[in-house]
Protein backbone atom coordinates (compact mmCIF):
# COMPACT_ATOMS: atom_id res chain seq x y z
CA UNK A 1 0.00 0.00 0.00
CA UNK A 2 1.06 3.58 -0.80
CA UNK A 3 0.44 6.62 0.98
CA UNK A 4 1.48 8.52 -1.67
CA UNK A 5 -1.39 7.42 -3.83
CA UNK A 6 -4.97 8.57 -4.05
CA UNK A 7 -7.66 7.67 -1.24
CA UNK A 8 -10.99 6.46 -1.38
CA UNK A 9 -13.82 6.91 1.14
CA UNK A 10 -17.39 5.12 0.81
CA UNK A 11 -20.34 5.57 2.79
CA UNK A 12 -24.16 5.71 2.63
CA UNK A 13 -24.00 1.98 2.14
CA UNK A 14 -21.40 2.19 -0.40
CA UNK A 15 -23.91 3.67 -2.01
CA UNK A 16 -21.47 6.95 -2.21
CA UNK A 17 -17.54 7.57 -2.90
CA UNK A 18 -15.31 10.07 -3.28
CA UNK A 19 -11.56 10.16 -4.32
CA UNK A 20 -9.47 12.29 -2.62
CA UNK A 21 -5.64 13.43 -2.73
CA UNK A 22 -4.97 12.21 1.14
CA UNK A 23 -5.58 11.01 4.76
CA UNK A 24 -6.25 14.30 6.01
CA UNK A 25 -8.60 15.24 3.25
CA UNK A 26 -10.94 11.95 3.95
CA UNK A 27 -10.54 12.58 7.63
CA UNK A 28 -12.07 16.67 7.13
CA UNK A 29 -14.57 15.16 4.02
CA UNK A 30 -15.64 12.58 6.86
CA UNK A 31 -16.70 15.52 9.19
CA UNK A 32 -17.77 18.18 7.25
CA UNK A 33 -20.67 15.31 5.30
CA UNK A 34 -20.72 12.94 8.43
CA UNK A 35 -23.48 14.46 10.50
CA UNK A 36 -25.96 14.35 6.90
CA UNK A 37 -24.78 11.23 5.54
CA UNK A 38 -27.38 8.55 5.83
CA UNK A 39 -25.10 6.35 7.62
CA UNK A 40 -22.41 7.25 10.01
CA UNK A 41 -20.36 4.30 8.85
CA UNK A 42 -17.15 5.34 6.65
CA UNK A 43 -14.88 2.53 4.99
CA UNK A 44 -11.64 4.39 4.07
CA UNK A 45 -8.86 2.91 0.94
CA UNK A 46 -5.81 3.79 0.73
CA UNK A 47 -4.42 3.14 -2.83
CA UNK A 48 -2.40 0.01 -3.34
CA UNK A 49 -0.30 -1.79 -6.28
CA UNK A 50 -1.77 -1.78 -9.53
CA UNK A 51 -3.46 -4.73 -10.91
CA UNK A 52 -1.58 -6.55 -12.73
CA UNK A 53 -3.39 -8.50 -15.76
CA UNK A 54 -1.63 -12.08 -16.56
CA UNK A 55 0.20 -11.00 -19.46
CA UNK A 56 1.65 -8.64 -16.68
CA UNK A 57 0.58 -5.39 -18.27
CA UNK A 58 -1.12 -2.74 -15.53
CA UNK A 59 -4.58 -3.31 -15.41
CA UNK A 60 -5.86 -0.50 -13.57
CA UNK A 61 -6.26 0.92 -9.95
CA UNK A 62 -6.74 -1.19 -6.77
CA UNK A 63 -7.42 0.33 -3.41
CA UNK A 64 -7.32 -1.73 -0.28
CA UNK A 65 -9.66 -0.99 3.17
CA UNK A 66 -6.96 0.71 6.00
CA UNK A 67 -9.78 1.52 8.48
CA UNK A 68 -13.58 1.71 8.89
CA UNK A 69 -15.01 5.17 10.92
CA UNK A 70 -17.95 4.83 12.35
CA UNK A 71 -19.21 8.05 13.77
CA UNK A 72 -21.35 6.56 16.25
CA UNK A 73 -18.64 5.43 17.89
CA UNK A 74 -17.80 6.72 21.11
CA UNK A 75 -15.16 9.07 20.82
CA UNK A 76 -14.72 8.74 16.99
CA UNK A 77 -15.43 12.72 15.81
CA UNK A 78 -12.55 13.41 18.78
CA UNK A 79 -10.44 11.34 17.06
CA UNK A 80 -10.67 12.02 13.99
CA UNK A 81 -10.24 16.06 15.11
CA UNK A 82 -7.09 15.05 17.59
CA UNK A 83 -5.22 13.50 14.22
CA UNK A 84 -5.96 16.28 12.57
CA UNK A 85 -4.27 19.06 15.18
CA UNK A 86 -8.15 20.54 15.27
CA UNK A 87 -9.69 21.38 18.68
Amino acid sequence: MTSAGAWQVRFDGGHQQRYLPDRAAVLQYILAVGPRAASPRFEVFAEGEPVRLADGAFGGRRFELVEVVDLAREGEIGRLRAELGLP
